[in-house]
């Protein structure tokens, strides 16, 4: 809820007192909150009969919609179908889903099996979702009728042990694929006498993949504890971008983030249904739909990545008054510029909250954000540590690790009950993520006096295109496999739509001549879409790496922007 001229009074006045002046770290200067030692599932569902009637996820394509009611009932229904198909405590299901109101009722309905859930986006082509499914080693599938074929090519190839594939079909009289089970059929019968199987507060409950800040994608193990610590982080009262329903008012925010992506999964959707507020879920962006979710369904909080901003700012079709009851936007996955704050405000034309942040897959995601009291006072500023949050500001190759001064660029470490167990089945790659007990988050940023956060740069070697992220590793790797090339270096480069994207620089076998159109074509073949070479491809004599063999993906970036090579 919007907070009081007294309570935000109490933190900044709080904050003042608590903000550390010199110390080898910062401490949010936030009070901490009190983190319940209860299932996710538990946690996220506990008052759904407050608001039980109530809408809690519409579909902005078709307008099929589930009241709290319903989400708690097909759940269980759910739950106890999964224990049925012989799933146990543990096994992972992969749940490849487009933004739809039956992601809610899988996600929870999988908690209540006692299943750990592995998100998948639906885009990949079989070859990145038969790599997941691999090393995630799922157990069962749940899916859209739309890509089923996909999917089923994938799990081909994946293992000789038959993988149940759950299909939600897009419509009543659409034909149920072959060799699928219905997910409506399972969403019967009665659940008096089943026994949820819950998975313990340390337990991992969703894995999520992610690249971390080199290599390929890996399995982000998130406990119990740490979603809902995040949740109960974000929910604090210092911050007042939720209001809880109530019987005369309801939040509305048209869910444009990825569901599966951890963003959208944890602050987009569970804590979302804890405030009982209305999800508008789009399977897809279009401009004409997402303008048409805010038009009639009067949404007032956003949560977008910095092209929807910049596309409310832009956009000819957008005009003042379709954002006339937009209270609050959290804008993530990339900073957002002070002009581009500055610009979605003017055009709303009153009193608009703007809530950006920093978040990792790792982190749950949330660890840095504007508190309320701080909210407009600092533009382009990502915020100030959550509560329960330790974080310290370090130089590059400072094994030592001393914390930087105020307006000091360095390495955001990062301490706190969101930070994941570790990457599955990858002890390496873990004990590389963490130093001395902190967790590297591969972000360069600086704090002012008042200890509000701003990005830098990124030390990472990630390429975030349109908020998603992409592996140079997992390009490189794909372009490697095309015939004819002996090498391969990708960067990220400057792009006026997607903000970055990936640029490949290609050294052919000797005597060989790449065509570049057929490598593009098979790029998008073996690829998603936000993954091609939309900044450039180009043949070179000699890709640069240090002397370990590591490509200098640094040197590459460096030339391109003092000579666009």
């Amino acid at each position: 809820m919007a907070l009081s001229k007294v309570t935000r009074a109490f933190y900044k006045t709080f904050a003042k007192r608590c903000l550390s002046t010199k110390s080898d770290f910062i401490k949010s200067s936030l009070p901490d909150v009190d983190i319940p030692r209860i299932s996710l599932v538990e946690y996220v569902m506990k008052d759904f009969g407050k608001w039980g009637n109530k809408v809690a996820v519409e579909c902005a394509e078709t307008g099929n919609k589930y009241t709290y009611n319903d989400i708690q009932t097909k759940s269980f229904q759910l739950a106890k179908s999964l224990k049925n198909i012989k799933l146990q405590q543990n096994d992972v299901i992969a749940l490849i889903l487009p933004n739809i109101p039956e992601f809610p009722i899988s996600i929870l309905g999988s908690m209540l099996a006692g299943l750990r859930i592995t998100t998948v986006n639906p885009s990949y082509t079989s070859t990145e979702i038969q790599r997941q499914l691999l090393d995630a080693d799922a157990k069962a599938i749940i899916t859209f009728g739309s890509v089923v074929e996909n999917i089923q090519n994938a799990v081909k190839t994946t293992t000789k042990r038959t993988i149940p594939i759950i299909t939600i079909k897009s419509s009543a009289n659409e034909a149920l694929p072959n060799n699928t089970i219905s997910f409506s059929d399972l969403l019967t019968g009665n659940t008096k006498g089943f026994s949820e199987n819950l998975l313990g507060f340390d337990d991992i409950v969703v894995m999520p993949y992610s690249s971390g800040t080199t290599g390929l994608p890996k399995g982000v193990e998130l406990t119990n504890m740490n979603l809902v610590s995040n949740i109960t982080q974000f929910l604090s009262p210092a911050y007042g971008y939720l209001e809880e329903a109530s019987e005369t008012h309801q939040d509305v925010l048209p869910a444009i983030l990825p569901i599966y992506h951890i963003y959208g999964f944890t602050l987009q959707t569970l804590a979302l249904l804890m405030k009982g507020c209305k999800i508008v879920t789009l399977s897809k962006f279009t401009p004409e739909l997402y303008l048409k979710s805010i038009v009639n369904h009067k949404a007032n909080i956003l949560m977008v990545a910095p092209p929807v901003v910049m596309f409310l700012n832009s956009h000819p079709s957008v005009k003042k008054e379709h954002l006339q009851h937009i209270r609050s936007i959290m804008c993530g996955a990339a900073p957002l510029g002070a002009s581009d704050e500055n610009k979605i405000r003017d055009k709303v034309g009153h009193k608009l909250s703007i809530y950006q942040g920093l978040g990792l897959t790792e982190t749950s995601p949330a660890i840095i954000m504007i508190p309320a009291h701080r909210e407009g006072t600092v533009h382009g500023s990502i915020g100030h540590p959550f509560p329960n949050t330790t974080v310290k500001v370090v130089a590059l190759e400072d094994n030592n690790l001393k914390h930087l001064g105020p307006n000091e660029t360095g390495e955001l470490l990062v301490k706190g009950p969101q930070v994941m167990a570790g990457y599955h089945n990858n002890p390496k790659e873990t004990s590389a993520a963490f130093i001395d007990g902190w967790f590297r988050t591969g972000d360069m940023v600086k704090y002012n006096e008042d200890e509000m956060f701003f990005v830098a740069d990124r030390i990472k070697e990630l390429i975030k295109v349109k908020g998603y992220q992409v592996a140079p590793a997992e390009l490189e790797e794909t372009i490697r496999s095309f015939e004819g090339v002996a090498e391969a270096a990708v960067i990220g480069v400057p792009h006026p739509k997607f903000g970055e994207a990936p640029r490949a620089y290609i050294m052919p076998k000797q005597g060989v001549k790449i065509d570049l159109k057929k490598l593009n074509d098979y790029v998008k073949a073996n690829l998603a879409s936000y993954k091609q070479l939309e900044g450039g491809a180009v043949i070179v004599d000699m890709i640069p790496k240090n002397p370990s063999g590591k490509i200098m993906r640094r040197q590459l970036k460096l030339r391109f922007e003092e000579n666009g090579f």
